[in-house]
């Protein structure tokens, strides 16, 4: 889309590269890191609830009001469009008096993916604009297709319909309070999670407050990384995502942990239980590591 509209995309969110420094272990945007990047030619900013590395959420309203103030004194009237991926089906039951959505002014429009927490198989997801205004006449394309014209402004393929039948009957079927009872028992377990594993003493809880039912984590007093207990956890059966935080704070890497639906109290325990037996043999390979070094003088990689 930039390549047809010839717009230039200034990176804050996704390099960290705008932000002046990281405080008190949050890596979201702020409105002062989108005041200092905005300028006439601006024409929207996106902000996410639920990030995909730490599993937080950018302050929307803040930076709502930080738009309202620039469009009030220099008459710059820039919409915001929320990135609700992860986080958009979980704020409304979870949060419902915190205001990122269309209660904002400047919030015009809002993704969200049903396959992740609408509870739908993948892929779904949803586009959806406050006001018909909101979206651009030349976005959308008129087809003519068997005899009429059909308006349009996404990509063009054939899908099939099943997966919004799915997310369609899980609204009618679970409804507000169904869906507010699913996301209440996932946050319960991971605040469990969170709390087995800084009570070990081997981990440090990245997003401490567990806005979303994800936990993210980094290694403390180990001789391995994330990546090689990943890969222990990964014989054991379990995914646990294990990567290196975007520029500016690279030196950072993390385990994402997602707890779903399916992911109960008692599976809470299996993972924790598998995690400790992982470190448990991770440090003895780290020994015979060093045995191996000492002995050979070439140092070996055990994992």
């Amino acid at each position: 889309m930039c390549k047809i509209t010839e717009t230039e995309i200034t990176k804050v969110m996704s390099s960290f590269s705008c932000i002046s420094g990281l405080k008190e272990d949050i890596y979201t945007i702020t409105a002062e890191d989108i005041k200092a990047e905005i300028d006439e030619n601006t024409i929207a900013v996106g902000a996410v609830v639920g990030t995909t590395f730490t599993g937080q959420m950018d302050p929307i309203e803040e930076i709502n009001n930080a738009l309202l103030e620039i469009k009030e004194t220099k008459g710059w009237d820039i919409p915001i469009h929320v990135d609700g991926a992860s986080g958009g089906f979980t704020l409304p039951f979870l949060y419902p008096e915190l205001k990122w959505d269309f209660r904002l002014e400047q919030v015009k429009s809002i993704n969200v993916s049903g396959h992740k927490y609408g509870l739908v198989y993948p892929g779904i997801g949803w586009l959806i604009f406050k006001d018909k205004t909101d979206l651009p006449e030349e976005l959308i394309f008129n087809i003519n297709y068997l005899g009429g014209i059909m308006p349009n402004y996404s990509l063009n393929f054939s899908k099939g319909s099943s997966t919004i039948i799915a997310q369609y009957y899980n609204l009618i079927r679970l409804g507000m309070k169904g869906y507010k009872n699913i996301m209440e028992n996932m946050q319960e377990n991971a605040h469990y999670l969170a709390s087995k594993l800084n009570g070990t003493n081997k981990f440090e809880v990245i997003n401490k407050s567990i806005i979303f039912p994800i936990v993210t984590v980094q290694l403390q007093n180990s001789d391995f990384t994330v990546f090689h207990l990943s890969e222990k956890l990964r014989q054991k059966g379990w995914i646990v995502p294990a990567y290196t935080l975007p520029a500016n704070a690279d030196d950072i890497a993390v385990l994402r942990m997602v707890v779903k639906e399916s992911f109960s109290k008692d599976m809470v325990e299996m993972l924790f239980t598998d995690i400790m037996e992982s470190i448990e043999k991770l440090e003895q390979s780290e020994e015979e590591r060093i045995k191996s070094k000492d002995k050979n003088k070439n140092a070996t990689l055990l994992y």
